[in-house]
């Protein structure tokens, strides 16, 4: 129980005041201030650079509930550190693909605009293609140097056309690309006297011991899969945009490909949800249900990312004080390996739009500062005097513990922080227990799991040319899905899989499979 998330240790954390972080950084006082990090103090006399902000609400509660995100005490502070004027213009996280679709087909675009990864996702609706985008390369070299040194080239080749290396996007980037991981509920797994499963036939006999002792949900399902998929990992089946494989016979197919392993993961879900280890409605409950349906302490084991553990962690403690939760090693399959698709290394991209050429000078400086240490400070701590307090040049923080922090703290670590590397923040993490446990588990146990596959950026033509083909990020494509979803709940044979993927042929997949195989093999934009 090493990574052990313990109730005490929060308090400990508390009570003790904190210790500052190793950094021997002190605030944003002006004698701590480098010249690199204080734009606005350069350029005294200058008005500040104002530019409207696509950005997607990521499913962050403090952005979601902001009765106005561009009146945020913090998003003022950015703007008086950076010397600019935002106009944040929010993204719902459940529409995101299709409001962006909407903005460019209206023609009303910000001066910069959030993607989701590369340069061609279907959320971009052809943007980089259509000229609508800056390109950024002469920007970057003059007023981005600080990005051109943090930003590791694989991210940065995410974002340049390989035919012309035109750079078109600054790109948040993910060090450790095992980002997700298998969550438990310790406390109930020794109520129910079972050990850590490590196999998935161990994770459904846990399941049913968390029945047997009446947790509501023995394992939490989302709707889609998303987080819901480990099962697909310990069998190597997602079948997702970069879970490509190259087969036996030489053609690189969709990972669900493997049709004996498909309907071995797909009879586990099927046993799950007739035994009721996952809710007989997991097909529509939403993120947000989901998130509450862990942090109310109704779920045993559930999927999420890592670095939600000291928030997840302390709000589900602040509903259930006896609760204890880890991260353990993701059940493995029959080939001995598991754990869940590996993102790629770009999690967020900001592009300016042509338009906006005569600000975009201070744009990109505005994007340089975030790599900042005056902006590692600020997006991990706050506002000094207020969130913070520095002594003997050292900042000191109060971890909060309740939902209301937590909420405030995951809006700086992670959303409003629009560059960095995003894998953990390691001044937070560092002080307090729940945070070590989190650092220990990206370092050690999630960087030798999950699921590498080929990737395809720009996506394959055939799958935008086949919508009902084209998998999302972390879902099947919408004729697999719906066909694996038909399964699970009864209404299709699981032994009927074959016929699935023969109907996905029918339908443009021999056009999928011929272009992904040539376009590997002449290595095409083809990332492993």
């Amino acid at each position: 129980m090493k990574r052990l998330f313990t109730r005490s240790m929060i308090t400990l954390l508390v009570i003790a005041t904190l210790a500052g972080c190793t950094s021997n950084n002190g605030g944003t006082n002006a004698s701590n201030k480098t010249p690199g990090d204080t734009p606005a103090a350069e350029e005294p006399q200058k008005e500040p650079t104002k530019f409207s902000i696509a950005m997607r609400t990521l499913n962050v509660a403090y952005v979601e509930k902001s009765p106005d995100i561009n009146k945020d005490k913090y998003v003022l502070e950015l703007e008086k550190m950076t010397n600019t004027d935002l106009d944040i213009r929010l993204i719902p996280h459940n529409e995101y693909q299709e409001k962006m679709i909407q903005m460019f087909a209206t023609n009303d675009i910000p001066d910069v605009v959030q993607g989701s990864g590369g340069i061609s996702g279907p959320e971009l609706a052809g943007a980089v293609q259509n000229g609508v985008l800056l390109p950024l390369n002469d920007l970057l070299q003059e007023y981005g140097q600080d990005l051109l040194k943090f930003i590791p080239k694989d991210a940065w080749d995410r974002l340049t056309d390989s035919k012309t290396g035109t750079i078109y996007g600054i790109p948040e980037v993910l060090s450790n690309p095992s980002r997700r991981a298998t969550w438990i509920r310790t406390d109930l797994l020794e109520k129910a006297g079972k050990p850590v499963p490590k196999t998935v036939e161990e994770m459904i006999d846990v399941l049913r011991a968390f029945k047997e002792i009446g947790v509501e949900h023995p394992f939490a399902g989302r709707k889609n899969f998303k987080y819901a998929d480990t099962i697909f990992g310990a069998y190597d089946v997602f079948g997702y945009n970069n879970q490509f494989k190259l087969f036996p016979d030489g053609q690189v197919k969709p990972s669900f490909f493997d049709a004996e392993n498909m309907k071995k993961a797909i009879g586990l879900y099927k046993t799950m949800h007739d035994e009721g280890l996952i809710s007989r409605e997991f097909a529509t409950i939403e993120s947000t249900d989901f998130r509450n349906i862990i942090t109310s302490g109704k779920a045993g084991m559930w999927s999420m990312n890592a670095n939600e553990l000291p928030i997840w962690g302390a709000q589900l403690m602040n509903n259930v004080p006896t609760a204890k939760v880890a991260l353990i090693p993701s059940p493995i399959g029959p080939d001995g390996s598991g754990g869940y698709a590996h993102y790629n290394p770009v999690t967020r991209s900001f592009f300016i739009n042509a338009n906006a050429k005569d600000k975009a000078a201070d744009i990109v400086k505005f994007f340089n500062w975030m790599v900042s240490e005056q902006a590692e400070l600020f997006f991990s701590f706050g506002i000094e005097g207020e969130d913070y307090k520095v002594e003997n040049g050292r900042p000191v923080l109060e971890i909060p513990t309740d939902t209301e922090g937590t909420d405030k703290l995951r809006y700086l670590n992670y959303w409003l922080w629009m560059v960095q590397d995003t894998t953990y923040n390691k001044r937070v993490s560092s002080l307090s227990e729940t945070g070590l446990q989190m650092i220990d588990a990206f370092d050690n146990m999630l960087s030798k799991e999950g699921r590498r596959g080929i990737e395809f950026d720009p996506r394959l033509d055939a799958l935008i040319r086949y919508p009902d083909l084209n998998p999302k990020s972390d879902e099947l494509p919408p004729l697999i899905l719906e066909h694996v979803l038909r399964m699970v709940y009864g209404r299709e044979p699981v032994d009927d899989y074959e016929k699935v993927l023969e109907e996905y042929l029918s339908k443009g997949g021999r056009e999928v499979i011929e272009e992904a195989t040539a376009r590997f093999q002449a290595k095409e934009n083809a990332f492993e």
